[in-house]
């Protein structure tokens, strides 16, 4: 899962294997560790009425409601959107890049959608 943060943006990008394991046991999660100390990073389905996230305990905590998640993770919609006051939620599934990069590992992503029309990342 990437973890994409740009002021008060939040985004999640998932793979195809992410996206799975978040239908079938309702939960994703990252570690990024900093010397001694990580910080954490979690999707999960929950019982909630809209998309939230938090921050507890060295933890980013993104919460989708669960027929969202589901649906989400069944269907072909790319991403969810939310705002949550000033935060901006994007949880998007992974595209591959049309113009591989060295060191770039995507045969996990998503078929980019505009890889037959000739597109560019």
């Amino acid at each position: 899962m990437k973890l994409r943060i740009r002021g008060d943006s939040l985004r999640l990008r998932l793979t195809r294997t992410e996206v799975d394991a978040l239908r079938e046991t309702g939960r994703v999660s990252e570690t990024i560790h900093f010397g001694a100390r990580a910080l954490d990073y979690v999707l999960s389905s929950a019982d909630v009425d809209a998309p939230e996230a938090r921050f507890v305990d060295d933890r980013i905590e993104v919460a989708l409601p669960r027929a969202t998640a589901r649906a989400w993770a069944e269907g072909d919609e790319v991403g969810i959107e939310a705002e949550q006051g000033a935060l901006r939620l994007l949880i998007e599934k992974d595209f591959r890049c049309l113009s591989p990069r060295e060191g770039d590992d995507d045969d996990d992503a998503f078929p980019h959608p505009g890889a037959e029309s000739g597109a560019s990342c």
